[in-house]
């Protein structure tokens, strides 16, 4: 189910949507629903690169599969 929202858009930015929403024949729901989950690859990459600086800064713990095992009680 789709939900609607409200945003707020630089006039040029606006523009350049409206452009490609006219040369590819889709509406700006959907040029920005792809444009989003194509960012969302990006953001996995930014938190992954920022998890591994906190595991190397030593701000985040690691367990090794058999440490976590053993706290569960699945010896």
């Amino acid at each position: 189910m789709k939900k609607p929202i409200n945003i707020r858009m630089d006039e040029v930015l606006l523009s350049n949507l409206d452009n490609y929403t006219k040369e590819l024949e889709r509406s700006r729901t959907y040029l920005i629903e792809k444009a989003v989950s194509a960012y969302f690859d990006k953001l996995d990459e930014m938190i992954s690169d920022k998890r591994i600086d906190d595991i190397k800064a030593r701000k985040t713990e690691v367990y090794s599969l058999e440490e976590v095992a053993k706290k569960l009680g699945l010896n």
